[in-house]
């Protein structure tokens, strides 16, 4: 074997996903679909789940299509019994859970005067109580499979930046909650061989990011203005980071968020 081949042998291990099985809640959205066809091009049986169980089906259909493996799965990632529903049936039929890649969030934007009790509430539920139980049922499986395991949560630069002039007390509050359940998950699943992490990225183009701006066309030149690499992130932007915490190459990595933001945070 000649040294180049050997280096992309070695390379290939630490970032392919040859045969893990990821769970990807949320999956069908504008980051995680991104993600979920990239991660089946990496060679990973990729569960896609959310509410709306044909766009799942769909999306897993699409990358089967492209050479891999993938299933499509309706779970309200807001119910703990749907959660572990979704766990039981991706251990049944892959053996065993890899990774969980939780893309799921939402945002309710209201003025902190404004903010009812309902909105708060959803953006709780969605963002971070799904999060808890996402990471507590993946954990279980992964402890009981005893080969450790990853977890990764999508968060955003929010869970440690404010945002002036807009609504996002429910958005920043959780995903700062965020912020701490991955460093608790981390420290806690440690012993297991079981690593957390977290990717935080700042706007990224998306429905959510288009949604906004719809209500706001103005924001999106403040948003520019603010970012020192000067552009709106693009969903590609997540795929290597996405890869280094599933894969090997992160294998002493555990309690970090890494902030896909252009220098943002940095100058914030």
């Amino acid at each position: 074997m000649s040294s180049n081949t050997a280096a992309n042998a070695d390379l290939k291990g630490l970032f392919g996903l040859e045969g893990k099985t990821v769970f990807i809640p949320g999956g069908y959205g504008g980051l995680g679909k991104t993600l979920s066809i990239s991660l089946g091009r990496f060679g990973a049986n990729v569960v896609v789940s959310g509410r709306n169980g044909e766009k799942a089906e769909a999306l897993a259909t699409e990358i089967r299509a492209a050479g891999g493996e993938a299933l499509g799965i309706a779970a309200d990632m807001t119910r703990l019994a749907e959660i572990r529903d979704a766990v039981d049936l991706i251990t049944s039929r892959y053996g065993r859970l890899d990774v969980l890649l939780n893309c799921v969030g939402m945002s309710r934007l209201e003025p902190m005067w404004e903010m009812t009790e309902e909105a708060f509430d959803t953006v709780y539920e969605t963002n971070l109580k799904s999060a808890m139980f996402l990471g507590q049922s993946a954990a279980r499986a992964q402890m009981a499979d005893g080969k450790g395991g990853r977890q990764v949560h999508l968060l955003s630069v929010r869970s440690k930046l404010a945002v002036r002039g807009k609504g996002y007390s429910a958005y920043c509050a959780t995903k700062g909650g965020l912020l701490m359940l991955v460093r608790q998950h981390a420290a806690e699943l440690a012993p297991y061989g079981i690593n957390v992490n977290g990717i935080a990225p700042t706007f990224i183009y998306s429905d959510m990011l288009d949604y906004v701006l719809s209500q706001d066309p103005a924001f999106k030149e403040e948003i520019i203005a603010r970012i020192p690499m000067g552009r709106i992130g693009d969903p590609e932007d997540l795929i290597s980071p996405a890869l280094f915490f599933c894969g090997s190459g992160s294998a002493f990595v555990t309690g970090q968020v890494l902030y896909i933001d252009g220098g943002l945070s940095v100058t914030q």
